[in-house]
């Protein structure tokens, strides 16, 4: 293959190795100089054929999928605290044409694709530093291009097992509770916690199957809105924290407590010892995010966690917003107090103490991250990734858990959390319940004050998913047409199937023992390839509505929004 690197400054020192194994094909960048430089970006370009190439996939381009030109190409960007170093080109009949990945996905870079118009060709670029990084004598990284014509959710899997066994990502350790069912307080109580309420929702939570309570913003400050307080972690907003734990524990439920790892507000105690050791100020410079490259910060941080984790009694952490720390123009400034010149560097240091020094006290700690920090280097210090949040939008938390899915290997992927209106109709709360099937679904209503049919489709969806668990989450995955964000998706494990149909109405024969979930807008879907076998059809809220056997090779199938067939 022709390829052409671009280096700069570093164009001497810096060479490429190719190495071709059938489809795949590997690219070795390699960088040695005898004095640190600092990188300029580096870019190594080449181009393919457009030849049955319809849209490209990212783990963070949202939406917008179809094909773009050289001179405004789609791009993938990464680093250690921000999405995952790979991209897809995918054909029409959702077979990959070209998956790229990186195996440095802690250094900052960018893959693009566009089509060279007059060639009828796309460009292919993955370009390296593309933000400030420290200076360097030895670099090296390999870009791995999978041109096999497979499923494309199989070419993302072997990219996720690639970083795992060949690229030193070894993920996490990811506890039970970690896959079980979730009530998260954020949008339901946002900042407004009361113990009492708090211990209410947990003994009405457990019944429904869910094991652990997540208390948000608004434990840590007794001024609501912003982070400006943010820094000393004290629960001035439940001072009787101590207590709510303890009782929560009572209810047979969890509890994890959110903590924004980067951010110090000015009105915290801590701002004074910090306000000199950040990187740049947000929200109207009430806030600033601290700069991990010094040890006195990241001893900070690690000690105010474990010493959470020892006087509260807590279960696990959401860590939020570490996808802030990067570079700001004062990145460059010297200090002879930091250790650290990389920023990727010292959030590596600083994730990996916080990981350590909290499993040394319990192994089993669950750790959440949320979108965007989601790649192979996060997944070493995390158990449990959930989707941006997205509140009511079951087309978003579809998306991005299978998203998530696909490179996530076994680490746990959790919706955003569901909330809903209380005058919504039952369908719409299940059309919500069933996209989220193949994650791990996080609640956040006031069980309490939705009306009766929401309780029931809540609790008969989450004893699916619970009875399904093992198929849903540990199930081979494949999702189709992700050029329109996936008309339907399906896990098989071991002769069963759960099959979901968001778009598309034909449900496809891959088990014997078959679920199917409607959350098209249709009445109805048509089972292919299931002749001779049994039916039983229920509503969303678990209520038997027909049953029958199909009898052709194609057979249309009455099933309301939100309902489940049942096929063996």
């Amino acid at each position: 293959m022709d390829y052409v690197i671009e280096a700069g400054k570093l164009q001497p020192y810096t060479t490429v190795e190719e190495a071709v194994r059938g489809d795949v094909t590997e690219l070795k960048l390699k960088i040695r100089c005898d004095e640190p430089i600092a990188p300029e970006k580096i870019v190594l370009k080449w181009q393919i054929p457009v030849t049955e190439t319809y849209c490209y996939w990212g783990p963070n381009v949202g939406t917008c999928r179809h094909l773009a030109a050289a001179w405004g190409p789609r791009m993938t960007s990464s680093r250690l605290a921000s999405g995952a170093p790979v991209h897809s080109i995918i054909s029409a009949n959702d077979e990959n044409r070209l998956t790229i990945a990186v195996s440095d996905a802690n250094t900052p870079l960018d893959i693009t694709t566009g089509v060279v118009e007059d060639a009828a060709t796309t460009e292919c670029k993955v370009t390296f530093f593309t933000l400030q990084c420290a200076p360097l004598t030895e670099y090296e990284a390999t870009v791995r291009l999978d041109f096999r014509k497979i499923n494309w959710c199989d070419a993302l899997r072997g990219v996720a097992e690639w970083w795992e066994n060949e690229c030193g990502y070894a993920p996490a350790n990811v506890p039970e509770l970690a896959k079980r069912p979730m009530n998260s307080l954020w949008y339901s109580y946002h900042q407004y916690l009361d113990r009492r309420e708090i211990v209410e929702q947990c003994a009405l939570s457990e019944p429904y199957g869910m094991k652990t309570v997540i208390i948000d913003d608004g434990w840590q400050t007794a001024d609501k809105g912003g982070y400006s307080h943010c820094g000393d972690w004290q629960p001035l907003g439940l001072p009787d924290i101590k207590q709510t734990v303890k009782e929560i524990h009572e209810t047979g439920m969890k509890i994890i407590l959110w903590y924004s790892v980067p951010f110090i507000g000015i009105y915290s105690e801590n701002y004074e010892r910090f306000k000199d050791m950040t990187l740049y100020g947000l929200f109207d410079d009430t806030t600033y995010c601290l700069d991990p490259r010094y040890k006195v910060v990241r001893d900070y941080l690690i000690d105010i966690y474990k010493r959470a984790l020892i006087e509260y009694d807590l279960d696990g952490f959401k860590l939020d917003f570490i996808d802030s720390f990067c570079p700001s123009d004062k990145s460059n400034i010297p200090d002879d107090r930091r250790d650290f010149r990389s920023i990727d560097d010292a959030v590596d240091a600083l994730m990996t103490e916080v990981k350590d020094a909290l499993t040394a006290i319990k192994p089993d700690i669950m750790i959440e991250f949320r979108q965007s920090y989601i790649g192979p280097a996060i997944r070493k210090f995390g158990n449990m990734l959930r989707v941006g949040d997205c509140p009511c939008d079951a087309l978003q938390n579809r998306r991005a858990i299978i998203d998530l899915r696909l490179i996530s290997g076994e680490t746990a992927v959790h919706s955003d959390m569901l909330m809903w209106n209380r005058e919504d109709t039952v369908e719409s709360v299940a059309l919500q319940l069933g996209s989220v099937l193949f994650g791990v679904p996080q609640i956040s209503v006031r069980l309490h004050l939705i009306p009766e049919d929401h309780k029931r489709a809540l609790k008969y969806y989450l004893d699916f998913w619970t009875a399904h668990r093992d198929v849903l989450l540990n199930g081979k995955l494949f999702a189709a047409s992700p050029a329109t964000t996936y008309s339907c998706a399906h896990a098989e494990k071991d002769g069963e199937a759960v099959w979901v149909s968001y778009e598309d109405p034909v449900v496809g024969f891959v088990a014997d023992k078959t679920t199917a979930v409607n959350c098209s807008a249709r009445d109805h879907l048509y089972l292919e390839g299931f002749a001779g076998k049994k039916f039983i059809v229920v509503n969303c809220m678990g209520e038997e509505i027909s049953r029958g056997e199909v009898s052709s090779a194609v057979e249309k199938v009455s099933v309301p929004q939100g309902g489940m067939v049942f096929v063996s």
